[in-house]
């Protein structure tokens, strides 16, 4: 087998007084595809970064292959200093490589060159630093958030550059789509280590839901363990101090094993503060256009929101997606045309800058709007250490200004504030910018059993399929037209083949109103009377095991038994070995039904 040309050995780096990375792996082969996924804040960008050599860390090896040459896309490029794009992307070439394909690249991602690096969007600065990496051909590709404000159309140009070329790729992204077309490879950072699965992106949630259970489980064996060598402490160590001094001592080591062996960070809990009932019909809008000088921005769209829909709104950068999103919002006239909105609206706005924050305050007083320690949330009061747990956040960070968390970070503060508000409509402009995979599951599930309306923003291909009832896409010189469905549905509607076909196991998209209640009428998968009463049973079961297997070890904590009745300790030995079977496997169905239980809602 080759070496490796990039290697990661045993990284530890700790962060002020927080264990960041601890011992996490990180090996790169020539032409190999990987993804690196983990929770925001688990330290993805910073082992990246570590790759790239622009991190040291406190101790570990980093080996990268002499001759090997390698490129690295931050996820926030820093064009300053530079007169121009094109200065830019070509001090990044090397010696040897072709200063045309800098042109090529820049011309294909929609830019000219020429452009100053001092006003640049947010999207167009993304495309420069892209240029500026594959310009090169490197042996190896680390890219950090690569589809950040790009849209749709540069998204999937992108996909195809990546699939076509020779260089390894290491990938941090929240774009499912782009991850199960490109990766081979997975690489999961979770609680300071890596763990790797050499499959495809659409393998991870199986493997990583597979992977907590097993921890689950060892967990709970752990715990009956360390009672049973409690218990066995308390009632026999007295008789045999001296001589079991090393079993002492691995209870102290069980203890200190339970201790480190914790499980993953609590997870995210998203509920959204519901507010009265809105009327049937939302927003209408008939024969709406709009035009800023003389450029077209909507022509002649009529196109009618009910309550309950979850409409997208999808296209190139600059077509107009967020003006369009305002005017059928109420918040901007058109032209021509008349938009009606709806009775009854309480409209909460997520939008994509993360403007309504303020840098300097802190996180505790964004949340509680600088008014004491509670938070009103889906007409509850909650302590506001509580609700930033649910957002996964410590509460050691209740003081830490908002202008230093990470883009991640302010994405679910953003989130937040906006669901702890009353609401029967949701605006949400970019939701998914900087949120990491978890954090986005968890928005789906939100905006799937939302009671109210959704009407949003987004270039995740895989978030619209998930998500929405329909998508209002820009067709170009200010025509938009509406598709049932999502991003798949409106490609296969307009005679495209989706970029990927959907994976065993996805997500099914929200439903409808109608589709939903047809749903809840038909039959709910519900426990066997089997099962319900193994749940009711097996808890007193195995109390019941417990205490004859500690009977049995106090029988046999007896130094003088095996000598005065040799059949009495056999028959104990023996009884005491199949108690321990019996409780093992009685532990193994209980947490097995219950996982079972608690997957069905039950």
């Amino acid at each position: 087998m080759a070496p490796p040309l990039l290697a990661l050995q045993d990284i530890r780096l700790t962060l002020g007084t927080t264990p960041l990375l601890t011992g996490a792996e990180l090996a790169v082969g020539a032409g190999e595809r990987l993804c690196l996924v983990g929770r925001n804040g688990s330290g993805k960008s910073t082992l990246l970064k570590i790759a790239a050599g622009l991190i040291q860390p406190d101790a570990g090896n980093v080996f990268i292959q002499p001759g090997a040459t390698v490129r690295y896309l931050p996820q926030e490029p820093d064009l300053s200093g530079y007169s121009s794009v094109l200065a830019y992307v070509e001090e990044g070439l090397g010696p040897n490589d072709d200063p045309y394909r800098a042109r090529y690249l820049l011309e294909q991602l929609g830019l000219t060159g020429d452009e100053g690096t001092q006003r640049l969007s947010g999207g167009e600065a993304r495309r420069a630093a892209l240029a500026r990496v594959l310009a090169p051909n490197p042996d190896i590709l680390l890219l950090d958030e690569p589809t950040n404000h790009l849209d749709l159309p540069a998204i999937a140009w992108l996909e195809q550059e990546l699939a076509s070329l020779r260089s390894a790729l290491v990938l941090i992204s929240h774009d499912r789509r782009l991850l199960e077309s490109l990766s081979r490879s997975i690489v999961w950072l979770d609680r300071g280590t890596a763990r790797r699965l050499d499959r495809n992106f659409s393998h991870f949630e199986t493997w990583r839901d597979e992977t907590l259970e097993q921890e689950e489980r060892d967990r709970h064996k752990l715990g009956r363990k360390l009672a049973m060598e409690e218990d066995w402490l308390r009632y026999g160590v007295t008789a045999r101090r001296k001589r079991n001094v090393k079993r002492l001592a691995g209870l102290h080591t069980l203890r200190e094993q339970r201790k480190q062996r914790s499980g993953p960070t609590g997870g995210a809990r998203l509920v959204a503060s519901e507010g009265d009932l809105s009327g049937k019909l939302v927003a209408v809008a008939e024969d709406v256009s709009l035009s800023f000088g003389d450029r077209p921005i909507v022509k002649h769209l009529t196109t009618r929101i009910l309550r309950g829909d979850r409409v997208g709104i999808i296209g190139a950068n600059g077509a107009g997606k967020t003006t369009l999103l305002s005017m059928l919002t109420g918040q901007l006239p058109p032209d021509s045309g008349e938009i009606k909105v709806g009775a009854s609206l309480q409209m909460v706005t997520l939008d994509q800058r993360r403007a309504s924050l303020d840098a300097t305050k802190t996180l505790a007083d964004t949340l509680t709007g600088g008014h004491g320690q509670t938070v009103d949330v889906a007409g509850q009061s909650r302590h506001v250490i509580g609700y930033m747990k649910d957002f996964l956040f410590t509460p050691e960070q209740a003081r830490t200004p908002v202008g230093v968390l990470s883009g991640g970070e302010r994405g679910r503060v953003t989130l937040a504030v906006a669901l702890a508000k009353q609401s029967n409509l949701l605006v949400l402009d970019e939701p998914t910018n900087d949120l990491d995979l978890e954090t986005l599951e968890l928005l789906q599930e939100l905006l799937a059993d939302y009671p109210g309306t959704v009407i949003l923003v987004s270039h995740d291909r895989d978030f619209l399929d998930r998500v929405c009832t329909s998508v209002i896409n820009a067709e170009g010189d200010g025509l938009w037209i509406e598709y049932a469905g999502g991003y798949s549905d409106m490609l296969t509607q307009k005679g495209k083949p989706a970029t990927l076909a959907p994976q065993a196991g996805t997500a099914p998209k929200a439903k409808s109103n109608a589709q939903a209640s047809a749903t809840s009428s038909g039959a709910a998968k519900k426990l066997s009377f089997k099962d319900k009463h193994a749940l009711e049973t097996l808890p007193k079961r195995i109390d019941q095991l417990g205490a004859d297997i500690a009977k049995l070890r106090r029988i046999l904590s007896d130094p003088k038994l095996y000598a005065k009745d040799r059949p009495g300790f056999t028959r104990a030995t023996d009884a005491l070995a199949a108690a321990e079977a019996e409780l093992a496997a009685a532990e193994e169905q209980w947490l097995a039904l219950e996982m079972k239980r608690e997957e069905m809602g039950v």
